[in-house]
């Protein structure tokens, strides 16, 4: 349990916390709406379904308020360098930002649901109170009205009404609808089978958000569920409720008085909906600078990597960037690793070129990524995945740079590096890279600073036969290292408990950029090998999110 509470102990109070929030506007409102006696009349017409609708519908408030947050990527990049001063657990949580997005969209969804079944029954009761099915006081509270029909309660005006067209006429009605079908598209277009092979469906239905919350702005103005109004004399509805043919009559029972309550969502709404048009304000003013190629590299395995250069651009290690060819879609922006160091005068990215035109390209960014906080742990551990390895490619440019300038503020004494590919020629993409950073450990006598393994996880008889005849040579047949290539995949068992042996006192942080299917192996590795005791070895989990 130690060992869970130093990897995720912040990430479950802050959801606890968010529960709790979520919980208590719940209850709060649900018993605000099931007890106050401004709604008494209410309730009888449609019992305990006015809680039910009244109670989500402020939970959406509260969700919907954070929803936008997590997806302003320049608010978390500033973020990010406002917590610099901060610990790094509270930088890890900008880390979760997509989980938690993902998380307030299934609360949104789900009370919904209910805020919508809810409705669904008021409009029935509504209807059928003012068809005169139920008893005296709820014909008597559906009769109700006055000549400028403003202190009405029950919405529905006349008894020839079909709920249908009820709900396509009004405005909380037909903003309804059109809040939960662009809900509907918006959820369903999101999972992962459809965001990974129909990216494009993904990518566009998304924006779908724009009327979500337009619509959501109005949905209260229709102010559909209303509450009893004060009147000299006052309704005394403990005597009144009884005597409904006495309103208007007697002291005791003037004809009471109702009104829709004013509409409080754009209000929750307003703040996050003002920060991401300035989101998206700023993310077109970088798409409108030019952005310049430097030199362009065919590497291995049909990888290119293009070399960018953009006036005012500063970058970290281990960012990315957004990138949108026009000539391919005026819309799309695709998240790319920078595979470049901070201190060299340009940014560079490796792509798949399948579609790649020699075109102006627009660049957002950069942004930052777990990847930012290598340097502050004294003993780093990176484990990159196939193409996964781009950000890794950045932090150890960035050592050779730091070595070679022999910069004081380097802190990290140790770095382990696990590079898992499925082919032989993937390697090659920066094989040159670590060949160099060899040599420069080798002549500064610090071969030990950096320790990698690379992992070939698929191979044919012909490379194992190749590899057999050349087992016994200095350098490594696959990639010309010292450093000899392994076959299969890591037994991390055994990679973690070398680490802590090596490091019995250190702060190790694990950064993986890989599939999640590894990542939920490493995070039970760190929480494993930790130690509870402040004096040993622990290990913090962090992991690249797009």
């Amino acid at each position: 349990m130690g060992n869970w509470i130093i990897n995720n102990g912040l990430t479950s109070f802050i959801l606890v916390v968010w529960m709790g929030i979520n919980t208590f506007l719940f209850v709060w409102f649900y018993l605000f709406y099931d007890l106050g006696d401004q709604f008494f009349y209410t309730r009888h017409l449609l019992g305990s379904a006015l809680a039910w609708a009244r109670a989500p519908a402020a939970v959406l408030n509260f969700n919907c308020l954070l929803i936008l947050l997590p997806v302003c990527r320049n608010l978390l990049s500033l973020f990010r360098g406002s917590f610099m001063c901060c610990g790094r657990t509270m930088r890890k949580q900008l880390d979760k930002n997509l989980s938690f997005h993902k998380l307030v969209a299934y609360m949104i969804a789900l009370m919904t649901a209910v805020h919508m079944i809810a409705h669904l029954l008021n409009v029935e009761w509504y209807n059928n109170s003012r068809q005169g099915v139920y008893d005296t006081l709820s014909t008597a509270l559906s009769n109700l009205e006055d000549t400028d029909n403003t202190t009405y309660l029950n919405p529905i005006r006349t008894t020839d009404l079909i709920p249908t067209y009820f709900a396509f006429t009004t405005i909380a009605g037909l903003t309804g609808v059109i809040i939960t079908l662009a809900l509907i598209l918006i959820i369903t277009s999101s999972m992962e089978v459809i965001r990974r092979s129909y990216f494009e469906v993904f990518w566009y239905t998304h924006h779908l958000f724009i009327i979500f919350f337009a619509g959501l702005v109005f949905h209260g103005a229709g102010r559909i569920v209303r509450s009893q109004q004060k009147t000299d004399p006052p309704h005394n509805t403990t005597f009144c409720k009884d005597h409904p043919e006495d309103w208007g009559r007697i002291p005791e029972c003037p004809i009471p008085q109702f009104a829709g309550g004013f509409p409080q969502t754009w209000m929750w709404v307003i703040g996050p909906m003002v920060l991401y048009l300035c989101e998206r304000l700023l993310r077109f003013i970088r798409y409108m600078q030019t952005v310049r190629y430097r030199k362009i590299v065919m590497r291995p395995s049909k990888v290119l990597e293009l070399q960018l250069v953009k006036n005012g651009f500063k970058m970290e290690v281990g960012q990315y960037v957004f990138i949108n060819c026009p000539a391919i879609s005026q819309l799309e922006w695709h998240p790319f690793t920078m595979t470049s160091a901070p201190e060299e005068d340009f940014f560079s990215i490796h792509i798949l070129p399948l579609d790649f035109l020699f075109c102006r390209m627009g660049v957002d960014g950069p942004f930052g990524t777990a990847s930012e906080d290598v340097f502050d742990y004294e003993v780093s551990m990176l484990v990159g995945a196939g193409i996964g390895v781009t950000p890794f490619a950045s932090i150890l440019k960035s050592i050779w740079y730091k070595f070679k300038e022999s910069n004081p503020k380097l802190r990290t004494r140790k770095i382990y590096f696990y590079w898992l590919c499925r082919e032989t020629h993937a390697f090659e993409w920066f094989a040159d890279l670590l060949q160099v950073l060899e040599k420069e450990m080798e002549e500064r006598g610090m071969g030990d600073f950096l320790t990698y393994k690379l992992y070939l996880t698929g191979w044919d008889q012909v490379h194992a036969d190749h590899v057999k005849v050349r087992f016994d040579q200095d350098t490594d047949v696959v990639t010309g290292l010292k450093q000899k290539t392994h076959y299969g995949r890591p037994i991390w068992d055994k990679e973690f408990e070398q680490v802590r042996k090596e490091n019995p006192t250190s702060v190790v942080g694990t950064f993986l950029c890989g599939p999640e299917a590894l990542a939920k192996v490493l995070e039970k590795k760190c929480a494993k090998y930790s130690d509870v005791d402040p004096r040993k070895t622990k290990f913090y989990f962090n992991k690249e999110n797009f």
